[in-house]
């Protein structure tokens, strides 16, 4: 879903891109990674691959380490061996949510998943293998190429009429079209550290889902719940807002808010 619009915002720049899929690149082999470096010897390397079922995770922990912890060790290292500079796509689920405020670049992460974990271990291996790059944190990611919260909405709303959806669970919806403008400018700064991009404002499942169905112009029998209603195998931060310092500082602007890449993400889908 990220790789879709990445490739489209660093091409309309004039940027020759090579778009790997996983089959023609598994980042989770070094040599393999180390084979396509000396190809192409690329100038900067975007990794958006993951392992992003959270649930999942739990109970395949080992696979979630060896996309999010080791594929990105890979890329570090490989990098660095060709000059390149990398750019991690990183989560706010590296927190634990207990903070009432948003999470700053240099707040400790305490991930409360093995989803969480396994993006954290990734973080350390980047900055630990020496090379220049850039660590890009988001969330609650909508966008077209992938399911995504958006198109679950809707799908429900047609199927069922009514939903109920979790209130305490705090986050930023971002739009990928945003998210890859964002990196793509934050890339071309030299600035290399640790950044938080998301759309601006925070927002619960409850508030994005009735906004949703708001701009879709669907009427849906929409009730808040508590998490607790909806146990799954991992746990979520109650509280995953990200604070942006210093992005604006860094780029000159902050994505627009999620309301707008909203409205702009669903005039795509018609």
């Amino acid at each position: 879903m990220l790789g879709v619009d990445m490739t489209d915002q660093f091409r309309c720049r004039g940027a020759e891109v090579i778009a790997l899929s996983r089959m023609e690149l598994d980042i989770t082999k070094l040599d393999a990674v180390r084979g396509v470096m000396r190809k192409y010897r690329p100038v900067l390397v975007i990794n958006c691959a993951a392992y992003t079922n959270v649930d999942g995770a739990e109970d395949d922990f080992q696979r979630a380490l060896l996309v999010n912890g080791l594929g990105p060790r890979n890329l570090a290292l490989a990098c660095r061996e060709v000059d390149a500079v990398l750019v991690q796509v990183s989560t706010d689920y590296i927190f634990d949510g207990s903070k009432s405020v948003p999470y700053g670049v240099f707040d400790p992460p305490s991930p409360v998943n093995a989803y969480g974990r396994s993006k954290w271990w990734g973080e350390q291996a980047v900055a630990a293998a020496g090379g220049r790059f850039y660590i890009a944190r988001t969330s609650w990611l909508f966008g077209r190429g992938g399911g995504n919260f958006v198109e679950t909405m809707l799908r429900l709303g047609r199927e069922k009429g009514a939903i109920r959806v979790v209130d305490d669970q705090r986050g930023c919806p971002t739009y990928t079209v945003d998210l890859a403008r964002a990196v793509a400018d934050l890339s071309a700064t030299g600035c290399y550290g640790v950044y938080h991009v998301t759309n601006s404002g925070p927002a619960t499942w409850y508030d994005f889902a009735a906004a949703i169905f708001a701009a879709a112009g669907m009427k849906v029998d929409l009730m808040p719940c508590a998490t607790a209603a909806f146990p799954r195998p991992a746990r979520r931060p109650a509280n995953s807002v990200l604070d942006p310092f210093p992005l604006r500082e860094t780029i000159g602007y902050l994505p627009p808010p999620w309301e707008d890449a909203l409205k702009r993400y669903l005039s795509r889908l018609e």
